[in-house]
């Protein structure tokens, strides 16, 4: 008796193993998503004002700079495990592999950049 069905046995295909930790992952991110968007939208209503001043003050508190920076950090990454599984659906020649190293790349740099901006108010209390 062999792993897999028939025809899987015949082309050497099987499991790859990582379903299952892909699968968690976006749910994972998926239930942090939601906490941190929640907290979100409940933190600018409680603003005083919607001017730069204020959400500049109300960000340069780390009660509210570390909560944006895991909400950037994991709306990113939900987005891009996400966009992956499409582009492993639906994309099967020899661009799939370029278009997943782009995928990565904006998904860092998108992060990357917006966390930059998180901090650089948080600590200096400037905009970028």
């Amino acid at each position: 008796m062999g792993n897999g069905t028939s025809i899987g046995r015949v082309r050497g295909l099987g499991s790859a193993k990582q379903g299952t930790h892909h699968w968690w992952h976006q749910r994972l991110t998926a239930g942090s998503n939601l906490l941190l968007v929640l907290w979100f939208l409940f933190s600018i209503a409680r603003l005083p004002a919607y001017d730069i001043a204020s959400v500049t003050a109300w960000l340069s508190s780390a009660w509210a700079a570390l909560p944006m920076a895991l909400l950037i950090a994991t709306l990113f990454y939900h987005a891009r495990l996400g966009l992956q599984v499409v582009i492993e659906d639906y994309q099967h020649d020899e661009t799939r592999v370029v278009l997943l190293v782009l995928l990565n790349l904006l998904a860092a740099l998108g992060a990357g950049l917006a966390i930059f901006s998180i901090l650089r108010i948080a600590f200096t209390g400037t905009p970028a």
